[in-house]
């Protein structure tokens, strides 16, 4: 449950980082720990505290008698998935989109080879299971559902990877599907190539298929670009 404070902490935290991921607070801006609090109608603990949080985004540092400036964009912490999700939220969504599908599809296809080679029983069933409830939410405009299994099937075969850089990725995918979702950058119901490339790559994995599970990924991956060229140009 979350408390009066928190959710004051919240509401501060998300205003700000959309600004500066937005860019209506620009790099070099200093932001006066008084005039915060005042504008926010919160305790200057409440101030402090999201600064932190900002700072160990990379978004801001703080400095005495300078105040919290705002740091250049290239200094971010891109990889945060609330600072993804801030930056998706903001009018270069498109780029951003792009950007991390590009990521994605660099990643992506050398861990699903990978989970072809390592991946458990359990990861395979699971795996699986996530296919066919994307199968089950592909039609009627359920895309919330689909959502939920998509960003289940990417975690398992970045976990399933055996590679701990490769499974730290699970929250970014999971944002950027999200993102895509959340900001219409998606058709009514999702393209049915990509479905049944999904429940390929499940079949793939469970066979031990390190050439066919990296190839269908690769194929799923350029799906999600060709998507943006039409539906965020």
């Amino acid at each position: 449950m979350t408390t009066p404070a928190q959710g004051l902490h919240t509401h501060v935290l998300d205003t700000l980082g959309l600004e500066i991921a937005a860019g209506d607070s620009p790099p070099g801006l200093v932001l006066r720990t008084d005039e915060l609090a005042q504008r926010f109608d919160v305790s200057r603990t409440v101030v402090r505290e999201v600064v932190r949080v900002l700072e160990s985004m990379h978004l801001v540092e703080s400095r005495r008698r300078v105040g919290v400036t705002v740091r250049p964009t290239e200094e971010w912490n891109v990889y945060d998935p609330q600072v993804i999700r801030w930056r998706l939220a903001g009018s270069d969504r498109p780029r951003q989109l792009r950007s991390l599908t590009v990521l994605r599809s660099a990643v992506e296809p050398v861990a699903a080879g990978l989970a072809a080679r390592h991946a458990t029983a359990e990861q395979c069933a699971a795996l699986t299971e996530c296919a066919l409830g994307m199968v089950a939410t592909s039609r009627g405009q359920q895309l919330e559902g689909y959502l939920r299994h998509d960003i289940a099937f990417h975690r398992i075969v970045l976990n399933a990877s055996g590679n701990e850089m490769f499974a730290r990725l699970g929250d970014v995918v999971a944002e950027v599907l999200a993102g895509r979702t959340h900001h219409q950058v998606m058709f009514e119901d999702p393209d049915p190539a990509a479905v049944t490339l999904h429940v390929r790559l499940a079949e793939a994995v469970r066979e031990g298929d390190a050439q066919g599970a990296e190839g269908l990924t690769k194929e799923i991956a350029v799906g999600a670009l060709h998507e943006l060229d039409v539906l965020a140009p």
